[in-house]
């Protein structure tokens, strides 16, 4: 049974949509703000959490910033649920490591639909290379394993989705990927996301193991060559 994490500061969406997961067979904790969120999410570990974006007190920007830190949970998937549809916001959602970004209002079908295909990316495996379950490059370690990078023997905290489409990117050196199969093969089919949640994944993977490894091809895509 997988579990959900649900916040927001209004009750009857709380309540509402609770009940609709539940029905659905999830196991369900709620949160009403940004403090209780962290807190609930340390403790019962959830497998995503749908994280409302204005909330009083710490927002939901901050509040994943914070759950990012916590080791222990940093690869829970985090959706924002959230009825701001501003090209801003959704680009500080995936900057504080957000996997996704849910529109309210919502039909329950729809969500839970979206939910589904969100769990779904926790059961595909990354792609296997040649060289077994680690990749080293000029000082770069990516541990497939332990979804784990390192530059030059220390360890870089690394949000799933970014580890996914880094280590993607390393599995065929040279090659380049189009923006289209990125999105596919590291958000899935099923999961429609902003235009810009590639272009703000490779600059914070940049912004953590330099510009020398991801080179941008333009009007088609990113390959990872050492340059």
């Amino acid at each position: 049974m997988n579990r959900i994490l649900l916040v927001d500061d209004e009750p009857d969406i709380l309540e509402f949509v609770g009940y609709n997961l539940k029905k659905e067979g999830f196991e369900v904790q709620t949160a009403g703000n940004g403090n209780d969120a962290i807190e609930a999410a340390r403790n019962f570990k959830p497998d995503l959490i749908l994280l409302d974006v204005m909330m009083p007190g710490l927002d939901g920007v901050e509040t994943c910033e914070q759950i990012r830190n916590i080791p222990e949970i940093k690869h829970t998937l985090i959706a924002f649920l959230t009825a701001r549809g501003e090209d801003y916001s959704q680009v500080a959602g995936f900057d504080a490591g957000a996997d996704d970004y849910i529109s309210k209002p919502i039909k329950p079908k729809i969500l839970v639909s979206r939910i589904k295909a969100l769990l779904r990316r926790l059961q595909r495996p990354i792609e296997e290379t040649p060289n077994g379950s680690s990749m080293v490059f000029n000082g770069l370690e990516i541990d497939l394993e332990k979804y784990q990078v390192k530059k030059d023997g220390i360890k870089i905290a690394m949000p799933r989705k970014e580890f996914e489409m880094l280590s993607l990117l390393a599995s065929k050196p040279g090659k380049v990927f189009t923006r289209d199969e990125i999105l596919e093969r590291v958000w899935g089919k099923d999961v429609v996301v902003g235009d810009r949640t590639i272009d703000v994944h490779v600059r914070k993977v940049r912004e953590k193991i330099g510009n020398n490894y991801i080179q941008t091809i333009k009007g088609v895509g990113y390959k990872f060559d050492i340059v």
